[in-house]
């Protein structure tokens, strides 16, 4: 069975750390390009950043850039997003996808889905 199981969130002061986990069960990660999004409240759904499947190509949405690092364990099978100098504003749940064809297309064209993980930033 394929699945992405995402981890690593909850509540952080802002200006505070937190290191999402996606973790790849039933295909092997490094045959997938890999996208992170988030959902606030309220807000639609949007890309933040992306991963390719040899870590050769690294995107990063501009709200986040020099914030939050993407990288990945191809042995682990699992893709990291580390988010540093967290902001109220990083408040959403952060999913995780997977593509096998394309490096950061739209969101509709990803092949697999987390469940998502809530990071809240507050004090």
């Amino acid at each position: 069975q394929v699945q992405l199981v995402e981890s690593g969130g909850g509540l952080v002061q802002p200006g505070g750390s937190l290191r999402l986990s996606c973790a790849a069960s039933g295909f092997s990660s490094d045959d997938y390009n890999i996208g992170w999004f988030r959902q606030a409240p309220g807000k639609e759904r949007e890309g933040i950043s992306c991963i390719s499947m040899r870590h050769d190509n690294v995107w990063y949405l501009g709200s986040v850039k020099g914030r939050f690092t993407s990288s990945r364990d191809n042995a682990k099978n699992t893709v990291y997003l580390q988010m540093n100098s967290l902001k109220p504003e990083d408040t959403a749940v952060y999913y995780c996808a997977a593509d096998r064809r394309f490096f950061c297309p739209p969101a509709a064209e990803y092949d697999h889905w987390g469940q998502g993980t809530l990071v809240t930033v507050s004090s």
